[in-house]
């Protein structure tokens, strides 16, 4: 790995732990919502890569790519349940992202949803960068670092119309909301307008039709904490089926 890369990852590795600290401190200390330090921190997690990468660029290769998968992957060895009840910041931080509703699969959840983010995201980046279409991606993830990022809090605050979904490893039902869903369709809508350039008009008018449900169903009825690679894998395949 090139020393643009490791400096990189280092220093967007210190950024989003410091985040997590002070969301933890949050949580802990000033009696916020996990909901809505989780999605903060979710906000954090798609937008970051992007600034840092501003200010201390690599060169794009697979290798970076599978480097930077196995770099966040390994991440969450801090936040298994030794480490972070003996290292009481990594326990403030894990405070950061644990609802008391997802106990005790919190972290099994989350490493899975993000191991399978990459699974699905992955591909679709590569592929995408082969027909000369990397912006397609960047739909996807701004729909999903916007939309699902808004779907929880709103739910929250303004979610009337609640519906069930299932969660992994457990037989406990979770709700959603039909307001919060309804950010995913919106944000779907507005980011493929901003990149409409891309498209053709028949593509335009396919997209417009297509992308917005699939991506919201995706998100309606993935399970709980799974919205991400859904989200990932239904976008990539309606938006491979346009172009």
């Amino acid at each position: 790995m090139e020393t643009s890369f490791i400096l990189n990852q280092s220093a967007e590795f210190i950024i989003l732990h410091i985040i997590a600290f002070i969301e933890g401190l949050m949580v802990v200390k000033g009696g916020v919502k996990v909901n809505y330090t989780r999605k903060l921190n979710h906000f954090f997690v798609f937008f970051l890569p992007f600034i840092v990468k501003i200010y201390l660029p690599y060169t794009e290769t697979l290798y970076t790519t599978l480097g930077m998968v196995a770099i966040s992957l390994a991440t969450f060895i801090i936040y298994i349940k030794p480490v972070r009840e003996n290292v009481k910041l990594f326990g403030l931080m894990y405070a950061a992202f644990d609802r008391p509703e997802d106990r005790p699969h919190t972290l099994k959840w989350l490493f899975t949803q993000y191991l399978a983010s990459y699974v699905a995201a992955v591909p679709l980046y590569l592929y995408f960068n082969h027909i000369g279409k990397p912006e397609l991606l960047l739909i996807i993830i701004l729909t999903n670092a916007i939309g699902d990022g808004l779907a929880e809090p709103v739910g929250v605050r303004f979610g009337k119309h609640k519906y069930n979904v299932r969660a992994l490893f457990t037989s406990k039902k979770y709700t959603r909301s039909i307001e919060g869903s309804a950010c995913v369709f919106i944000t779907a809508v507005l980011v493929l307008l901003g990149f409409s350039h891309i498209f053709t008009g028949q593509q335009m008018v396919w997209a417009l039709l297509l992308f917005p449900i699939g991506v919201t169903l995706a998100e309606a009825y993935s399970p709980h904490t799974w919205d991400s690679p859904f989200i990932f894998l239904v976008g990539g395949l309606v938006l491979m089926f346009i172009i």
